[in-house]
C-alpha cells in the first residue's frame, strides 16, 4: 500500500501544478500556489536537515581529533557566526557587507583564479592525450580568452582584449551556453514527464 500511496501524491501533485499553467482562467492556481508553497517549505526543512548534518560531520571529526579537524573547527564556528550576525543584524547590514567584500568575495576570487589555471593545465594535458585539431581549437580559444581578459602589465596584445574576445565570448561562448542549458532544460522536462507517468520514483529512498 505504502508503494503506491507516495507515487499516486507525486503524480496527482505534479499533473495539478502542471495543468494550472495550462488551462486559462481555472481554480487550480491556488492550489499550486499552495503546493509550491509547501514545496518551498520541505526545500527549507531539508537544508536544514542538510546543515545539521554537515555540522554533525564535523563535528565528529573534532571529538575524534581526526586529521584536519582544524578545518572543521572553522567550517563550525564561521557557519555559527555568520547565522547569528545575519539573524540579529540582517544581511544588508554594514558588518554582513564588510564580511562578503573582506572574505566571500576574496575566496570566490581565489577559486576563479585556481579554475583558470586548471583550465589551461587540463588542455595541457587533452594535448598529451589527444593530439587532434579539437584539443587545438579547445586550448587556442581557451589562451585567447584568458589573455584578452587578464590586466597586464605592461601593454596589450593587439586585436585580442577589444576584437577577439569578445567576439568569442558573445557569439561561441554564448552559443554554448544556450546550448548547454536547451539541454538541461530538455532532461528536465523529460525527468518530469517521467515522474508524472511513474517511471521514474526518486521519492522511494532507492
Amino acid at each position: 500500500m505504502t508503494k503506491l500511496f507516495a507515487p499516486a501524491i507525486a503524480i496527482t501533485t505534479g499533473v495539478l501544478v502542471l495543468l494550472s499553467y495550462f488551462l486559462p482562467n481555472n481554480t487550480l492556481v491556488g492550489l499550486r500556489v499552495t503546493i509550491v508553497q509547501w514545496a518551498v517549505i520541505l526545500a527549507g526543512a531539508a537544508v536544514f536537515v542538510g546543515i545539521s548534518n554537515l555540522l554533525s560531520i564535523h563535528f565528529k571529526k573534532i571529538m575524534g581529533k581526526e586529521k584536519g579537524r582544524i578545518y572543521s573547527l572553522l567550517l563550525i564556528a564561521s557557519l555559527i557566526i555568520t547565522l547569528a550576525l545575519g539573524i540579529f543584524l540582517g544581511t544588508d547590514s554594514p558588518t554582513m557587507q564588510s564580511i562578503f567584500n573582506a572574505i566571500i568575495l576574496p575566496v570566490e576570487s581565489s577559486l576563479l583564479a585556481i579554475m583558470a589555471v586548471t583550465l589551461i593545465y587540463a588542455g595541457i594535458r587533452l594535448l598529451r592525450h589527444r593530439n587532434d585539431l579539437t584539443a587545438m581549437i579547445f586550448l587556442f580559444f581557451a589562451l585567447i580568452t584568458m589573455l584578452g581578459a587578464a590586466p597586464l602589465p605592461f601593454f596589450q596584445i593587439p586585436l585580442v582584449g577589444d576584437l577577439i574576445r569578445p567576439w568569442v565570448v558573445g557569439v561561441l561562448a554564448t552559443s554554448g551556453a544556450r546550448g548547454i542549458l536547451l539541454g538541461v532544460g530538455l532532461g528536465t522536462l523529460l525527468t518530469g514527464l517521467r515522474i508524472l507517468i511513474g517511471a521514474d520514483r526518486p521519492y522511494g529512498g532507492k
